[in-house]
């Protein structure tokens, strides 16, 4: 996916979004002005206990009720597990000692924005939910084929993930390999 020139000028800065862009010489020796938007980059976390995959039903102000892995945006300078780690305290009162990156994937070529998933395994309550103030979250346990149903289903939306774990199904053996990674791993 692409990367932002280090020639690109920063034409806004938003809270969440800073739109760049930059003169791109072209095939036939003109030049025009190319754009791209970056965002912090984010963690998702597969949180795995006691033999169950823990999700959120969040809500949002701007979102009304959704489902999701727990996780969120990065801080400057964070890296993505720190932001997995700490996403997963906040979101869940859950730590882990045992984090496996699963998967990463930027979803559009014109933003330089990564998404990565975390495995984290035996996780732990640790410490009280710590929420944001325009969020509300209620943690739901699924077992394996109930948390596969869920992120082929509608309700989850992060697209490149459930084409990974459709890949997986499709695969027979791949799946069964997965499951092994998020319960058996030592």
């Amino acid at each position: 996916m692409g990367k932002i020139p280090k020639n690109a000028q920063l034409v806004y800065q938003g809270e969440i979004f800073a739109v760049y862009n930059w003169q791109q010489q072209m095939y036939d020796g003109s030049r025009q002005t190319f754009e791209m938007i970056k965002r912090t980059d984010t963690a998702e976390i597969i949180a795995v206990q006691d033999n169950k995959i823990l999700i959120s039903e969040q809500e949002q102000p701007s979102k009304g009720k959704y489902y999701s892995l727990y996780g969120g945006q990065g801080e400057i300078n964070e890296f993505s597990l720190e932001t997995a780690q700490r996403e997963l305290l906040e979101e869940s009162g859950l730590s882990s000692e045992q984090w496996e990156l699963f998967h990463e994937t930027q979803l559009a070529n014109k933003i330089e924005w990564t998404i990565y998933t975390y495995i984290a395994r035996d996780c732990q309550k640790v410490a009280e939910v710590k929420l944001d103030p325009g969020e509300k979250i209620t943690q739901i346990s699924l077992n394996f084929p109930e948390f596969i149903d869920f992120i082929i289903s509608d309700k989850y939306n992060n697209n490149s993930l459930k084409v990974k774990i459709l890949k997986l199904i499709q695969s027979g053996d791949k799946l069964e390999e997965f499951k092994f990674k998020l319960f058996n791993h030592a």
